[in-house]
Formats: structure tokens, C-alpha cells, sequence
């Protein structure tokens, strides 16, 4: 029986992907800050899916989070065959009006974590010839958003660095997968504040669905898996439309969403 390790592990999408990788029969690494919420969800899927499940409970946003989990999937006499990087957060608000704080901690989670992480498992995996990595993007990271505009960048930073280790790696036994969702019922936006009222009921995405079709596209050896068709084709006009008009178009979003936060 093979081993995953999941972070951001007890909502959303990391919930999601636990319960797809027990269905599996894996047994399960769960990463996530709250001790209380791991040992309740892991109690869960043992008792559902009758495989083991470690609790790791980390703030991967901090040095000592990291190397808690960088040491884990270091253990040479417990493989990990797959680490699904899902942890990470957004912000309310716009660069500016974020504090710089937040913005640190947005980077720490989003970008450095998926490296560190990243570069543990893979360099544990290559020895062994195989083993995959599967990390969560957006599709907010195939051009800049309004407002928000850290957060598609460590979105953007996300897709360029899987299919750039994908690539190097492929040959090699082990793969690697970037996930760019769009809008998903979970806690994310909840979790920042983040206004949902306005977003079309046909633009939201269902988590299991988004796990399914992510895993079927990891299997398939792809470098990015984009859920749906719908946003295969927004995802497509964002990432390969000329570029003076998309940043034409995002533009005007931004001094839209500037003049109604001065009324």
C-alpha cells in the first residue's frame, strides 16, 4: 500500500483529496495547523476506509512548519509516493491596502512551502525511480488579477515552477502536476473574507470533481490539469490572448473596482 502525503489537509480541496487517495486504499500523511481538526478527519477516513493515517500538524507558512514536513518525506524507511502541496491562502483586499505582513505570510505559504516541500519529495522519489507531486495553482494564475495581485502571482509562480520541474523530472520516473481550479465550494473564500454573492451558480466547481479530474490528468503524465471545460476556456483566453488587450481589459476591472471602493 502506497503513501500520500496532503497538506492543508482538513477543508476544501486537501479534504477532498484525502478522502479520493483512502478511497484508493493509500495510507495517509495529513498536514494541516490544527492538531484538533487532524486527529478528527483522520479518525474519520480510518474508520471509513480502513487505512492508516499520520497526523502531522504544521504552520507551513513558518521555517519550523516546513522542516517538520520536509523531514517526513525525507524518511527514506517510509516512502512517500505522493505529496499533493494544497495548503495556501488568499487575501481580501488589493496589494496596497493589504499589510505587508500578509502579504509575507501569503509568499511563505503560496510559494515557499510548495518549493521546500517540493524539493524534499522529489529529491527522496528520485532514487526510487518514481513517485509524484501534484501542486494546487489557480486559474487566477495565468495573468494578473484586479484586485488581488500577489495572489495570482504566487499562482503564476506555481504553474511555471511544476511545469518546469515536470519537465526536468519526466524522464526520470517522477511527475509533477500543476491543479489550476477556478471557483470551488469550500472554505477558501469564506475563510478570507473574500465576497462570493456575485460569482454565476455556473462558475462555481464541485471539490471531489476537481480531485477526480486532477488526479486522472496527473495519471496521464500531464503538466497541468484545468478542471472543466469551461474554464479549460477561460483559462485559455487568459493565458494566450494578446497580451495589450488582456492587460487593456484587466485595466479597466481594477479602476472599476478602485471607484467602488471609494463609494
Amino acid at each position: 500500500m502506497t503513501t500520500a502525503l496532503v497538506t492543508g489537509a482538513t477543508a476544501g480541496l486537501g479534504a477532498a483529496f484525502a478522502r479520493a487517495l483512502a478511497a484508493e486504499r493509500r495510507d495517509l500523511i495529513l498536514v494541516a495547523r490544527d492538531g484538533d481538526r487532524l486527529a478528527a478527519t483522520a479518525k474519520e477516513l480510518t474508520e471509513k476506509y480502513s487505512v492508516q493515517v499520520e497526523i502531522l500538524p504544521a504552520d507551513l507558512a513558518s521555517d519550523d512548519g516546513c522542516a517538520r514536513v520536509e523531514a517526513r518525506l525525507a524518511d527514506a524507511d517510509r516512502p512517500v509516493e505522493l505529496l499533493v502541496n494544497n495548503a495556501g491562502i488568499g487575501l481580501r483586499s488589493g496589494f496596497v491596502e493589504n499589510s505587508i505582513a500578509d502579504e509575507e505570510r501569503m509568499l511563505a505559504l503560496n510559494v515557499r512551502a510548495v518549493m521546500r516541500l517540493t524539493h524534499a519529495a522529489v529529491r527522496s522519489m528520485l532514487p526510487r525511480g518514481h513517485g509524484d507531486v501534484l501542486n494546487v495553482s489557480s486559474v487566477a494564475g495565468f495573468g494578473p488579477t484586479a484586485p488581488g495581485s500577489t495572489y495570482s502571482a504566487t499562482k503564476a509562480w506555481v504553474i511555471t515552477f511544476s511545469e518546469s520541474v515536470h519537465l526536468t523530472l519526466k524522464h526520470r520516473g517522477v511527475r509533477v502536476i500543476a491543479l489550476c481550479p477556478g471557483f470551488v465550494r469550500t472554505e477558501f473564500h469564506q475563510r478570507a473574507e473574500i465576497p462570493t454573492a456575485d460569482i454565476p451558480d455556473a462558475l462555481w466547481l464541485d471539490a471531489d470533481d476537481v480531485v477526480r479530474d486532477a488526479l486522472a490528468d496527473l495519471r496521464r503524465g500531464r503538466p497541468t490539469s484545468v478542471p472543466s471545460v469551461r474554464y479549460k476556456v477561460l483559462g485559455g483566453i487568459v493565458r494566450y490572448a494578446p497580451r495589450p488587450i488582456f492587460l487593456r481589459v484587466i485595466g479597466r476591472a481594477a479602476k472599476a473596482v478602485g471607484r467602488g471602493r471609494q463609494n
